[in-house]
C-alpha cells in the first residue's frame, strides 16, 4: 500500500470516529438539558483550552502554535472559523435541549448539498448533471418544510450553514488540526469566561450544582476537542467529496435518536422533506462513485496498466 493509500486510509477512519460521536452528542447533551445553553457552550471552550493544552505539551506542539499565531493570515481565518464554530454549537446545543433533535438531524443532512453550493458559488466549481438534480431535489424538500412544518427550519439551515463554511475554511486554513482548534479556543475563551464568571456571580451556574452535572460539564471539552481534532485531521487527509459522504453517520444516528429515542413528532411534512433529501444524498453518491471510477481508468490508462 502506497503512502497516499496510507494517509487516505487513516483519513477514512478519522472522519468515521469523528461523525459517530456527533452522532450521539444529543445523548449526552440531553443529561444536561437543565444548563442553560449558552454557560453549556462557555464550559465548552473552557474545558476545550484545558485538554488542549494538555496536548500540546504531551505532543511538544506549543511552538508551532506560538509560530500559527505569528502568521496573520491563520489567525484572521481562525477567528472567522471561531465566530461560526461557537454559533453552531450554540444553535445545536439550544436545538437538542429544547426537544429540536430532528431539526438538527435535518440540518446535518443538507450539510453536504450546502458543500456544493458553496463549491460553485465561492470556489466556482462546475455541478454535473446528476449534482444539479440532487440540489434541486434538496431544495424542493426544504422548501416543503419551510411550507407545512417550518418552525424549525431556521435551525436546520443555521447548522448546515455554519458548518459547511467552518469545514471549507478549516480546509484551507495553513495550521495542523490542534494548533487550529487551540486558537480557534483561545479566540473564544474571553467571552465564555466572561460568561460562565456573570453566572457564578449570580449564583445561577450549572457548576457546582450537584457532582454529576460538575463532572459533564468538565468533561465536555474532551467530548467537544476529539471529535473536531478527527474532523479537521480527517479534512487534511480526504477530499472534501469523500468527507461530504460520511458526513451522512452523524444524521444518521440523531435522526434515529429524535425519532425512537427521544420521541419527536415526524410530520408528514418531515417525512417528505427527508425523503427528497436522502433521495438527493443517494443520487450525489452515485454520481461521486461513477466519476471517482471514471478518475481511476483514467489514470491507469495514463500509466499504462
Amino acid at each position: 500500500m502506497t503512502s497516499h493509500q496510507n494517509i487516505a486510509r487513516s483519513g477514512l477512519w478519522l472522519g468515521v470516529a469523528a461523525y459517530t460521536i456527533w452522532g450521539f452528542l444529543p445523548a449526552y447533551f440531553k443529561l444536561l438539558a437543565h444548563v442553560d445553553p449558552a454557560e453549556l457552550v462557555a464550559h465548552r471552550i473552557l474545558w476545550s483550552l484545558l485538554f488542549l493544552a494538555a496536548l500540546l505539551s504531551a505532543w511538544k506542539r506549543w511552538p508551532k502554535l506560538a509560530a500559527a499565531l505569528r502568521t496573520p493570515k491563520v489567525v484572521a481565518i481562525l477567528a472567522l472559523t471561531a465566530l461560526l464554530i461557537g454559533v453552531n454549537w450554540l444553535i445545536y446545543i439550544w436545538a437538542v435541549v429544547n426537544g429540536h433533535v430532528l431539526a438538527g438531524s435535518l440540518g446535518y443532512y443538507l450539510n453536504p448539498l450546502v458543500n456544493i453550493l458553496l463549491g460553485v458559488a465561492v470556489l466556482k466549481e462546475r455541478l454535473t448533471r446528476p449534482q444539479m438534480a440532487a440540489v434541486a431535489l434538496a431544495g424542493a424538500g426544504v422548501a416543503i418544510l419551510a411550507a407545512g412544518a417550518g418552525e424549525g427550519l431556521w435551525i436546520s439551515l443555521t447548522l448546515a450553514f455554519s458548518f459547511a463554511s467552518y469545514g471549507l475554511l478549516r480546509k484551507i486554513a495553513p495550521v495542523e488540526a490542534v494548533e487550529g482548534l487551540s486558537i480557534e479556543t483561545l479566540i473564544l475563551t474571553p467571552i465564555a469566561l466572561a460568561w460562565v464568571m456573570i453566572l457564578q456571580t449570580r449564583g445561577t451556574s450549572g457548576l457546582g450544582m450537584d457532582m454529576t452535572t460538575t463532572i459533564l460539564l468538565i468533561l465536555s471539552g474532551a467530548v467537544t476537542a476529539i471529535p473536531l481534532l478527527l474532523f479537521t485531521a480527517a479534512a487534511k487527509r480526504l477530499p472534501y467529496s469523500t468527507l461530504g459522504f460520511l458526513q451522512y453517520i452523524a444524521p444518521s444516528l440523531q435522526f434515529l435518536l429524535a425519532v425512537f429515542a427521544y420521541g419527536e413528532r415526524l410530520t408528514a411534512a418531515h417525512m417528505i422533506c427527508f425523503g427528497l433529501i436522502w433521495t438527493a444524498l443517494a443520487i450525489f453518491a452515485a454520481d461521486g462513485i461513477r466519476l471517482g471510477r471514471r478518475a481511476k481508468a483514467r489514470a491507469e490508462a495514463a500509466a499504462g496498466l
